[in-house]
């Protein structure tokens, strides 16, 4: 029986089979180190990256638009973690309330910052190179293309030529005349509109670095009749830059004169404030004095320091006398609003220089009271009352721990109640006073000042982010509205005598009605010295199907 042939290897190779070089001792396809930075920087610096930064950096800013931020409110911070004690945990670890200044983001952000730059260099280097480039040579076949046209005219190629180089230099084509054709192109500033908003992003981003580390910005609540000093220690919360220095603080003062609120008594709004006006007394460096009425979105600008009114409230007026009769406290206290409608207030009273005891009161402030202990029946403070808590003992503020201005520790004080151990309340009204139990002294209600909360601000980066915005909007609509095209004409006399013209255009925005402007332009070019043609048998412009 016959052998069969087969096509198996044998089994020892015909030759030296290639093997990794001498001391490389690399697998198949791993890579080198610098394969693989070279690999992750064209993963880092592709476009498709940039938007997914992108779009990461816009979700990352989520939270710190929906979870209360240490830099804007400490107060509401705090108050949030007392209503989230399972979730305030997580959160802390997870820097959801100093979202803007947590590693995370900042990674974001400057993973961004540099896939722009990136994706900026090597296409700005490639534009360069087009927009220096002379626009391409006429195709062979012109008609070919999905937008053309011919026709017969009896002029000679070379004044078809020049006329057809006059026409598109009047509609700012750029124009190259080579043998028997003319080639124009026009809309290089398309890919320019692109790279300018590329680069306005990246504008904006260093506007809002630069204000991020040579910044600051404050909170500090200001009751009428009172001044404020712009120093770190005047402000109820301060978050400075990562390089601002205390000596970088614009030197200035103000003091609240008045507050004015028109308040809506009739309509759905019924209740609620309508109009705010601050009126405040300034004093520059140089000590000159100076007036503002501060309004809400109206900041007063001191130097590049704004100054923006964003809450107000209400400080009752409250004295306490010890135990030995001695005015321990004296002076307006801001409470906090619990709600923005009716204004039912929240405050603390510390009189750690009260003796025998240090003195401590916690309470509601309510500007309408309508005979509800806890509720109030408007914002404006036509009937006002403090029902408040009294405790004795030790405030804890020589412990060494920071405690808020709006918060009581009680851990170490005595709740005071009444003879027979019924609860004890301050429920006064303006001008009232009640003795606390014990012989530990007194509480007065003198009267009612409003307080307005500033916030304190300065960005030097702002007119930079302002400029990359417009920038940014600039390039889009250029990137929007600019079509690139090209344009060609070809002139070829026929044995006739006569002069075949062949005029072709390309869109490529593909967005554009190419199709009448090119119907236009060979119109104007044909004027009135075409002739039918005889090849397509109907007169004047001819269409290729």
């Amino acid at each position: 029986m016959a052998k069969l042939k087969t096509n198996a290897a044998p089994e020892e190779p015909l030759g030296p089979v290639p093997g990794p070089a001498q001391g490389d001792e690399r697998l198949p396809g791993e890579l080198t180190a610098r394969e693989l930075l070279r690999w992750t920087w064209r993963q880092l610096t592709s476009m498709r990256t940039a938007l997914v930064l992108l779009f990461l950096l816009a979700l990352a800013a989520v939270p710190g638009s929906v979870i209360p931020q240490t830099s804007v409110d400490s107060y509401a911070v705090s108050q949030w973690k007392k209503d989230h004690t399972q979730l305030a945990p997580i959160y802390e670890k997870l820097g959801m309330f100093e979202v803007f200044s947590s590693p995370w983001f900042s990674a974001i952000y400057i993973l961004l910052a540099v896939s722009l730059v990136g994706c900026i260099l090597p296409r700005t280097k490639v534009y360069w190179r087009g927009f220096r480039a002379a626009p391409p040579a006429a195709p062979r076949n012109l008609t070919r293309l999905p937008d053309s046209s011919t026709y017969v005219t009896a002029e000679a190629p070379e004044v078809v030529l020049e006329k057809a180089r006059a026409a598109l230099r009047r509609k700012r084509y750029r124009v190259v005349v080579s043998g028997d054709a003319v080639s124009a192109e026009r809309g290089y500033l398309r890919e320019a509109g692109n790279l300018l908003f590329h680069i306005a992003v990246l504008v904006v981003l260093a506007g809002f670095a630069i204000g991020s580390l040579w910044g600051y910005k404050g909170g500090v609540i200001v009751t009428q009749g009172t001044q404020f000093s712009n120093t770190p220690t005047q402000y109820d919360d301060f978050t400075p830059g990562k390089l601002t220095k205390a000596g970088a603080l614009d030197s200035f003062s103000l003091q609240l004169d008045r507050f004015d609120i028109e308040w809506l008594y009739s309509g759905p709004r019924k209740g609620m404030a309508h109009k705010f006006v601050a009126g405040l007394t300034w004093w520059d460096d140089k000590g000159t004095k100076k007036t503002y009425d501060l309004r809400v979105n109206h900041p007063l600008s001191i130097g590049g320091t704004d100054v923006f009114l964003i809450g107000h409230g209400y400080s009752p007026v409250i004295t306490v006398r010890d135990g030995e009769g001695h005015v321990a406290y004296s002076g307006p206290t801001p409470f906090l609003p619990q709600e923005q409608r009716n204004f039912t207030s929240y405050g603390v009273v510390k009189v750690p220089d009260a003796k025998p005891k240090q003195i401590g009161l916690e309470g509601l402030f309510l500007p309408t009271y309508n005979g509800d202990p806890l509720n109030s029946a408007m914002g404006n403070d036509l009937n006002p009352l403090i029902t408040m808590q009294a405790y004795v003992g030790d405030l804890g503020l020589n412990d060494g721990v920071p405690q808020s201005v709006y918060s009581l520790d009680t851990k170490h004080m005595k709740l005071l109640a009444k003879p027979g151990g019924k609860l004890f309340r301050v429920d006064l009204k303006p001008g009232e006073s009640v003795d606390l139990p014990g012989g530990n002294g007194s509480v007065t209600f003198d009267g009612v000042q409003p307080w307005v909360r500033l916030e304190i601000a300065k960005k030097p980066g702002t007119m930079l982010a302002l400029g990359g915005a417009i920038l940014a909007l600039t390039g889009l609509c250029g990137s929007l509205f600019i079509r690139p095209r090209r344009l060609w004409v070809r002139a070829i006399r026929r044995d006739d005598g006569e002069t075949l013209v062949e005029v072709a255009g390309l869109d490529r925005s593909s967005g554009g009605d190419l199709s009448d402007d090119l119907t236009a332009f060979v119109a104007a070019l044909q004027g009135s010295a075409a002739t039918p043609d005889e090849t397509a048998g109907a007169p004047g412009v001819q269409e290729d199907q």
